[in-house]
């Protein structure tokens, strides 16, 4: 396999360099790309150094099978066609094309064979927050089918970046050696605080992120009439997302029955003893590949619900991983025969 990365020099971008190596994926060749101020930079990948070119509109994709792209949807926008025109198959790790029909939104724990039709060369890689979910509703909907969920997210610094994550490093050495925390990359101080805004409102009140969560479960999920009400908050926490998730099942569906589900399905890992508490968090979740589902419990408040904890690490599963993921599935279907 010949291999691209776009947006190399990101945290995203580094962390294909990772997986790729981690899962032994099948690189023959391999070329790194990035903005004109990444153009240079080397990054090691198996003993080897490989050194950033810019990305340019030319023909510099030419013999490249899968490109990784994680380098903002403007980026992904503006390169599709030079990425796509020879043919490699381009897995976006943006939101600019993930609601276009004729672009498959994969997650392949769920609908890894959606990415086997692809007629614009261009598969998305769902929203991080999205990614986490959908694996964790899988195993409910399989039971029962999901008619309502309602989540609350509490997101890491590294939604927004290896900046974000600095930043909020910064801001507890700052204040825990008195001085005042500087505030760039968040509307106000993450450190010490919690901050309910992720991505910009929209008129009916919700933010982006929240209505990512919305329009792209149902996509994936391929139930146009699954109710998603999201609350997305940012948490002083540098890797790995936790959600807090309700969902409501046309049949009842008992903790049993669903604790049984979480234990045999691919992609998640299940740590449920509370009274040993025993539970998904993202200490022990930041670098690691599944999803952790723990404290399920039947709502109270519904006789068809269940309430759940979920927990994965925002870099990897959320965004590399998960693109990886997608083309070993395509690796595994013969989709890059030669």
């Amino acid at each position: 396999m010949n291999v691209a990365i776009v947006g190399a020099s990101g945290a995203v971008g580094r962390e294909f360099l990772k997986v790729l190596e981690q899962l032994d994926f099948p690189v023959d060749d391999l070329r790194l790309f990035g903005s004109a101020r990444s153009a240079g930079h080397s990054y090691s990948f198996k003993g080897k150094e490989y050194t950033v070119e810019e990305l340019c509109d030319n023909d510099a994709f030419k013999g490249v099978d899968v490109a990784f792209v994680s380098a903002g949807g403007d980026t992904s926008k503006r390169f599709a066609d030079a990425i796509t025109r020879h043919g490699a198959i381009m897995i976006d790790n943006s939101s600019a094309f993930r609601m276009c029909d004729d672009v498959p939104l994969v997650v392949p724990e769920v609908n890894g064979d959606d990415a086997l039709n692809a007629p614009r060369r261009i598969i998305a890689n769902p929203n991080c927050t999205t990614i986490q979910m959908v694996v964790a509703l899988a195993p409910i909907d399989r039971l029962s089918k999901i008619k309502r969920v309602h989540v609350s997210t509490y997101q890491a610094a590294s939604g927004a970046g290896a900046a974000a994550m600095e930043e909020l490093v910064d801001q507890t050495r700052a204040i825990s050696e008195g001085r005042g925390p500087k505030v760039e990359k968040f509307a106000y101080q993450l450190a010490y605080n919690v901050i309910p805004h992720i991505d910009v409102f929209q008129d009916n009140g919700y933010t982006k992120e929240e209505m990512k969560m919305f329009h792209e479960t149902r996509k994936i999920m391929q139930s146009p009439d699954i109710e998603v009400s999201a609350t997305c908050v940012r948490v002083p926490v540098l890797r790995a997302h936790s959600e807090a998730i309700w969902v409501e099942t046309a049949e009842a569906v008992s903790v049993e029955e669903a604790r049984e589900a979480f234990a045999h399905a691919s992609g998640v890992v299940l740590v449920d003893e509370p009274s040993n508490k025993k539970y998904p968090m993202p200490l022990f979740a930041a670098d690691c590949d599944p999803v952790y589902v723990g404290r399920i419990r039947r709502d109270i408040a519904n006789d068809h619900g269940l309430a759940f904890w979920a927990v994965s690490d925002q870099i990897r599963k959320g965004a590399a991983l998960n693109a990886v993921q997608i083309a070993l599935h395509m690796i595994e279907k013969g989709c890059f025969g030669r």
